[in-house]
This record gives structure tokens, C-alpha cells and sequence, in this order.
């Protein structure tokens, strides 16, 4: 049984959306061992206590980032984490954080990357005018939105669009390509050349740190 730990600042809507495919069997062989997230007001977490979720809350404010990541790295530890999973979560992760589980960490960004890293990425696409946005899920390393890239799904730019129609129906893309990216990563059936993800017929050995 893989264990996912989940980190989340906000509403958590990708959160629950892996959630719902852990109880649905489309992420077998899986369970939620741990909901973090550093903020106490975030809507996601209120949610995991629902749905009986051990859920954490550890404060960021006003705390050094690789302080709060040792803290949040022994929370992970201590639930045996084989998978961390980022869903909204509004942390650079420090490089420390990302050395303890090398190719065990995943993000979901809202563009096509490297298109549009950082913030506000669906307004970033809208703004300049692109035909074709999306999302991607990707390892997370050391830079910004950076990481191998698992998972792209494209979503074509309406003109009848606003920033809120192309955000709403890229979220909905965000949803299924992070149960993909998953299945993906526990499955194992992969190898990383240069910053590509190649897909394998067998499982390769992925060492824990």
C-alpha cells in the first residue's frame, strides 16, 4: 500500500479530487496518510477532517522557509510517506525539503510549461493571448515549476473566454491529470533522460532516499 502525503494552503479542490479517485480504486493500492497544510483557516483541511483524514496544521508565518520544511518533512516521516503530492500548497519548497524525497514530490500548474511558471498563470495565458493553455504535473527539484514533466493536458482558448471560464474548465483538466501523474509514479514504470519522462515496459528501481 503507497502512502500519499498531501500539502495544501487553500480550498484543496485537487486535494479532493485524488482523494475521490483513492476511494474509487483509479489510484489503486493507495491511501492518504497525511493533509498538511500551513495555513489553519485553509478550506482543505476542514475537509480532510471530514472525510476522517489525518490532518495537520503547521504555521508558516513568520518562520524561516527551511524551519517550517523540517517540521513539515518530520510530519511527512513520520507517516511514512512515499508520495508528496503539492494541491495548491503556497510554499517554495527549500532545496533541503526537495533532497529528502528525490523524484517523490508532485506539483500541478496551471499552464503548459514552461509556459506561464509562477503565479496567476491561467490570467498570464489569457492576458497574451494564447489559442492553447492547460496544465501540467511535474517532479518538483530545486527551481520554480521546473521538474520533469509527467503529465500535460491541453485546453484549447475559447473567444468567448474570460480568465475565470478558462481557469474553471482548466481546473477540471488539473483533476484528471493528477490521478494519471500518480498511477504514473507509483506504478514506476518510467525513467527520467535529461528532463524527459520516458515510460518503460517494467517497473524501474526508484531508491528512497
Amino acid at each position: 500500500m503507497h502512502s500519499l502525503g498531501i500539502l495544501l494552503s487553500g480550498r484543496g479542490s485537487n486535494f479532493v479530487a485524488i482523494a475521490d479517485s483513492v476511494d474509487a480504486g483509479r489510484i489503486p493500492d493507495a491511501r492518504i496518510a497525511v493533509v498538511i497544510s500551513n495555513r489553519k483557516d485553509a478550506p482543505g483541511i476542514a475537509i480532510a477532517r471530514e472525510r476522517g483524514l489525518d490532518a495537520l496544521v503547521i504555521p508558516s508565518k513568520g518562520r524561516a522557509r527551511e524551519e517550517h520544511d523540517r517540521d513539515v518533512v518530520a510530519a511527512l516521516q513520520q507517516h511514512q510517506v512515499d508520495l508528496v503530492c503539492l494541491a495548491g500548497y503556497m510554499r517554495l519548497l527549500s532545496p533541503w525539503f526537495v533532497r529528502q524525497f528525490p523524484q517523490r514530490i508532485l506539483n500541478i500548474h496551471p499552464s503548459l510549461l514552461p509556459a506561464f511558471p509562477g503565479l496567476e498563470a491561467q490570467e498570464q495565458a489569457f492576458a497574451y493571448g494564447v489559442k492553447v493553455s492547460g496544465c501540467t504535473v511535474h517532479f518538483v527539484d530545486e527551481e520554480l515549476d521546473h521538474g520533469a514533466i509527467i503529465v500535460q493536458k491541453a485546453v484549447s482558448v475559447l473567444d468567448r473566454d474570460s480568465e475565470h471560464t478558462l481557469a474553471a474548465r482548466i481546473l477540471e483538466q488539473e483533476h484528471v491529470s493528477y490521478t494519471e501523474a500518480i498511477r504514473i509514479v507509483l506504478e514506476g514504470r518510467f525513467r527520467i533522460a535529461g528532463r524527459r519522462l520516458v515510460m518503460t515496459d517494467a517497473p524501474t528501481v526508484h531508491r528512497r532516499a
